[in-house]
């Protein structure tokens, strides 16, 4: 792991401790001000130690008085962040190797060892697993990650250690894919790429095992959007075909749309115009279905709103901003703010949108709403949704509402 790595954790290590105390980040530099007696320390400067682009090392002492936490565990933290080969990061979830047997992770022992189970144990499963899902709308991935990770080795150890019918052993098999995919998308937005393929590749194997076709497609779509938004287009766009594919014409309609979704996404990313349209086209024909199964319950975000999004995110990065900016203001106006993560998403790209339009004044207004709604959000994707709108804002740095953003802001581009 390298040292920015390290740092990154740091960062959402202090984070966590900040929002478990309940205060905003400019409310934290307020009582560390009070506390100290200086009048140094500004939202800003928190923001930086949480980003984990400075160590607080002078403030440990005041962040342990204020958080209550032990000043012994905070510099070890710290001692961590510079490097120190032989600290750990207090509460940090281990990666997932750490936490898979070796060899393959889904081989049942040859004696199993624990007690013998039946449905009512994946009833329950399948209810905490639902439960991560619902979670997960509503907190951003560095503070589910630590659970997300302990319901799926718990899983994959009761089903290889316990005593049960094939039939169970399937129902703990979709239910161990279904935790690969909701543990992969937490650990993404939490900045832990590695972990969340490994997370996806799992959730596969073991979605493949329990013969859940369309669970597979939903993975390998799952994992193919991760590695399409990082760096790895045509990865990613293999394997969002392949979700389709694999899915099939007849999968509820509900899933066949967000599948023809995320293949639009990778089109768009692979700079493919046309096929990104047409299967923004598809998608939509595919929810209008008003035959065939019905969706799985992990597929209960997918409605028409959800699908605009993404019409606007695909219309903002093919720079056609006459189209996305009203899709975009209208989803916005209607969406639940407790999604605090998603609006701040859904404002980047109508920020973007409202640069490409040449509106700076009130794409301003907007980036400062979203960088504002990121800091108190433990979540990469937002963190990177802000860098992409400063960059984009530096194309109107004459124009005074823009410059001053860039001035407030400009130092999370060092990022």
């Amino acid at each position: 792991m390298t040292n920015t790595d390290r740092r990154r954790e740091f960062g959402a290590y202090l984070a966590g401790l900040r929002r478990h105390s309940g205060r905003s980040q400019r409310q934290f530099a307020a009582v560390l001000c009070a506390v100290s007696g200086a009048q140094s320390i500004t939202r800003n400067e928190v923001s930086r130690w949480e980003r984990g682009e400075r160590i607080p090392d002078v403030w440990l002492s005041t962040f342990a008085q204020v958080l209550g936490v032990p000043l012994h565990e905070l510099e070890q933290a710290a001692a961590y962040a510079r490097g120190d080969a032989q600290a750990t990061l207090p509460g940090i979830a281990a990666t997932l190797a750490d936490l898979l047997p070796d060899g393959d992770a889904l081989e049942p022992l040859a004696a199993p060892c624990g007690r013998r189970i039946g449905a009512t144990t994946v009833d329950g499963l399948a209810a905490r697993v639902h439960g991560l899902r619902l979670a997960d709308d509503v907190l951003p991935g560095g503070d589910l990650i630590v659970p997300a990770f302990r319901e799926l080795r718990a899983a994959v150890r009761l089903y290889r250690e316990s005593e049960h019918s094939e039939e169970t052993g399937r129902g703990l098999l979709v239910q161990i894919g279904e935790l690969g995919q909701i543990a992969g998308w937490i650990a993404s937005d939490a900045g832990r790429s590695e972990d969340a393929e490994c997370a996806y590749r799992l959730g596969i194997s073991a979605a493949r095992q329990a013969g859940d076709a369309v669970l597979v497609a939903q993975l390998a779509g799952s994992l193919g959007y991760h590695l399409t938004n990082s760096g790895r287009e045509r990865e990613g766009l293999e394997l969002a075909r392949a979700a389709v594919e694999e899915a099939g014409p007849d999968a509820p309609a509900t899933t066949r749309a967000l599948f023809l979704d995320r293949m639009a996404w990778a089109h768009t990313r692979a700079g493919e115009a046309q096929p990104a349209l047409r299967a923004l086209g598809e998608a939509h024909a595919a929810l209008d279905a008003t035959d065939g199964p019905p969706a799985p319950s992990w597929a209960y975000w997918v409605n028409r709103e959800e699908l605009e999004v993404m019409d606007a995110r695909v219309f903002t990065e093919l720079r056609r901003p006459l189209r996305a900016v009203p899709l975009l203001q209208d989803v916005l106006g209607r969406y639940d703010a407790t999604h605090a993560r998603e609006v701040a998403l859904y404002r980047s790209w109508l920020a973007v949108a409202l640069a490409d339009a040449n509106e700076p004044e009130q794409a301003a207004e907007e980036a400062r709403r979203v960088i504002d709604a990121s800091g108190d959000l433990s979540s990469e994707r937002t963190a990177e949704r802000a860098r992409a709108v400063l960059h984009r804002l530096k194309e109107y740095e004459d124009v005074p509402e823009a410059r001053e953003v860039l001035a407030d802001y400009g130092h999370l581009l060092l990022a």
